[in-house]
Protein backbone atom coordinates (compact mmCIF):
# COMPACT_ATOMS: atom_id res chain seq x y z
CA UNK A 1 0.00 0.00 0.00
CA UNK A 2 1.53 3.24 -1.15
CA UNK A 3 1.11 6.48 0.75
CA UNK A 4 -0.53 8.10 -2.27
CA UNK A 5 -3.24 5.41 -2.58
CA UNK A 6 -6.74 6.89 -2.43
CA UNK A 7 -8.61 5.51 0.58
CA UNK A 8 -11.80 6.16 2.52
CA UNK A 9 -12.25 6.00 6.27
CA UNK A 10 -15.49 5.94 8.18
CA UNK A 11 -15.65 7.99 11.36
CA UNK A 12 -18.39 6.80 13.70
CA UNK A 13 -19.29 8.98 16.67
CA UNK A 14 -20.63 7.96 20.03
CA UNK A 15 -20.39 11.30 21.76
CA UNK A 16 -22.70 13.62 23.61
CA UNK A 17 -20.47 16.65 23.15
CA UNK A 18 -18.73 16.18 19.78
CA UNK A 19 -20.80 16.59 16.62
CA UNK A 20 -19.91 15.56 13.06
CA UNK A 21 -19.84 19.28 12.18
CA UNK A 22 -17.16 19.85 14.85
CA UNK A 23 -15.00 17.22 13.17
CA UNK A 24 -15.63 18.66 9.71
CA UNK A 25 -14.48 22.10 10.91
CA UNK A 26 -11.34 20.56 12.42
CA UNK A 27 -10.62 18.80 9.10
CA UNK A 28 -11.13 21.99 7.11
CA UNK A 29 -8.84 23.85 9.52
CA UNK A 30 -6.10 21.28 8.86
CA UNK A 31 -6.18 22.25 5.16
CA UNK A 32 -5.63 18.60 4.27
CA UNK A 33 -6.41 17.60 0.70
CA UNK A 34 -9.34 15.31 1.58
CA UNK A 35 -13.03 15.04 0.78
CA UNK A 36 -15.41 14.88 3.74
CA UNK A 37 -19.00 13.70 3.73
CA UNK A 38 -21.32 13.69 6.75
CA UNK A 39 -23.34 10.50 7.26
CA UNK A 40 -25.96 9.34 9.72
CA UNK A 41 -23.20 7.73 11.83
CA UNK A 42 -20.52 10.41 11.49
CA UNK A 43 -18.25 11.08 8.52
CA UNK A 44 -16.52 9.55 5.54
CA UNK A 45 -13.09 10.94 4.73
CA UNK A 46 -11.52 10.26 1.33
CA UNK A 47 -8.11 11.20 -0.03
CA UNK A 48 -4.51 10.11 -0.21
CA UNK A 49 -3.60 7.63 2.51
CA UNK A 50 -1.11 9.92 4.26
CA UNK A 51 -3.62 12.82 4.33
CA UNK A 52 -6.55 10.69 5.53
CA UNK A 53 -4.44 8.96 8.19
CA UNK A 54 -3.15 12.31 9.49
CA UNK A 55 -6.64 13.86 9.63
CA UNK A 56 -8.09 10.73 11.25
CA UNK A 57 -5.42 10.82 13.97
CA UNK A 58 -6.07 14.53 14.61
CA UNK A 59 -9.84 14.23 14.95
CA UNK A 60 -9.69 11.04 17.03
CA UNK A 61 -7.51 12.89 19.54
CA UNK A 62 -10.48 15.20 20.25
CA UNK A 63 -12.38 12.41 22.01
CA UNK A 64 -10.54 9.07 21.65
CA UNK A 65 -13.04 7.00 23.64
CA UNK A 66 -16.02 8.13 21.57
CA UNK A 67 -14.66 8.55 18.05
CA UNK A 68 -14.17 5.30 16.16
CA UNK A 69 -12.49 5.07 12.77
CA UNK A 70 -12.20 2.24 10.30
CA UNK A 71 -11.01 2.00 6.73
CA UNK A 72 -13.74 1.60 4.15
CA UNK A 73 -13.50 -0.85 1.28
CA UNK A 74 -14.97 1.41 -1.38
CA UNK A 75 -14.89 5.17 -2.06
CA UNK A 76 -17.99 7.39 -1.72
CA UNK A 77 -20.13 7.30 -4.83
CA UNK A 78 -18.97 3.84 -5.91
CA UNK A 79 -21.69 2.55 -8.29
CA UNK A 80 -21.83 -0.80 -6.49
CA UNK A 81 -22.72 0.91 -3.20
CA UNK A 82 -24.52 4.06 -4.32
CA UNK A 83 -28.28 3.85 -3.73
CA UNK A 84 -29.03 5.90 -6.83
CA UNK A 85 -27.50 3.23 -9.06
CA UNK A 86 -29.07 0.36 -7.12
CA UNK A 87 -32.62 1.66 -7.06
CA UNK A 88 -32.76 2.76 -3.43
CA UNK A 89 -32.79 0.90 -0.15
CA UNK A 90 -30.11 0.53 2.48
CA UNK A 91 -26.50 0.36 1.32
CA UNK A 92 -24.70 -2.96 1.75
CA UNK A 93 -23.19 -2.96 5.22
CA UNK A 94 -25.63 -0.42 6.65
CA UNK A 95 -27.34 -2.94 8.89
CA UNK A 96 -23.99 -4.12 10.26
CA UNK A 97 -23.13 -0.49 11.06
CA UNK A 98 -26.42 -0.25 12.95
CA UNK A 99 -25.49 -3.27 15.07
CA UNK A 100 -21.95 -2.00 15.66
CA UNK A 101 -23.36 1.39 16.66
CA UNK A 102 -25.42 -0.18 19.46
CA UNK A 103 -22.21 -1.69 20.90
CA UNK A 104 -20.30 1.61 21.08
CA UNK A 105 -21.56 2.59 24.58
CA UNK A 106 -20.06 -0.62 25.95
CA UNK A 107 -16.76 -0.05 24.18
CA UNK A 108 -16.63 3.55 25.42
CA UNK A 109 -17.34 2.43 28.97
CA UNK A 110 -14.61 -0.23 28.81
CA UNK A 111 -12.07 2.25 27.43
CA UNK A 112 -12.88 4.71 30.22
CA UNK A 113 -12.52 1.96 32.85
CA UNK A 114 -9.09 1.11 31.46
CA UNK A 115 -8.07 4.78 31.60
CA UNK A 116 -9.20 5.03 35.23
CA UNK A 117 -7.29 1.87 36.04
CA UNK A 118 -10.38 0.00 37.19
CA UNK A 119 -9.66 -3.69 37.29
CA UNK A 120 -12.51 -6.09 37.67
CA UNK A 121 -11.80 -9.67 38.46
CA UNK A 122 -13.99 -12.13 36.69
CA UNK A 123 -15.51 -14.58 39.11
CA UNK A 124 -14.98 -18.16 38.05
CA UNK A 125 -17.82 -20.52 38.85
CA UNK A 126 -16.84 -23.83 40.27
CA UNK A 127 -17.51 -26.73 37.92
CA UNK A 128 -20.74 -28.62 38.47
CA UNK A 129 -18.91 -31.91 38.82
CA UNK A 130 -15.63 -32.64 40.53
CA UNK A 131 -12.62 -34.07 38.74
CA UNK A 132 -12.91 -37.22 40.83
CA UNK A 133 -16.50 -37.76 39.72
CA UNK A 134 -15.54 -37.16 36.07
CA UNK A 135 -12.73 -39.73 36.38
CA UNK A 136 -15.22 -42.20 37.83
CA UNK A 137 -17.60 -41.68 34.89
CA UNK A 138 -14.76 -42.19 32.40
CA UNK A 139 -13.61 -45.38 34.11
CA UNK A 140 -17.17 -46.77 34.21
CA UNK A 141 -17.95 -45.85 30.61
CA UNK A 142 -14.49 -46.82 29.32
CA UNK A 143 -15.17 -50.49 29.78
CA UNK A 144 -18.39 -50.47 27.78
CA UNK A 145 -18.53 -51.05 24.05
CA UNK A 146 -20.26 -48.53 21.88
Amino acid sequence: MAQDDIISKMVVLHSTFTLPSDLVIKIYESKADVTVKETCFGLIIEGKRQDVDLVAKEIRSLDPNRIFIKERGVPPGDPHRCRAGRGGGAKPGFHMHEIEFTLLPFITEALEEIERGDVFEKKVKSPRITIEYLKKIIEEEGGKEV
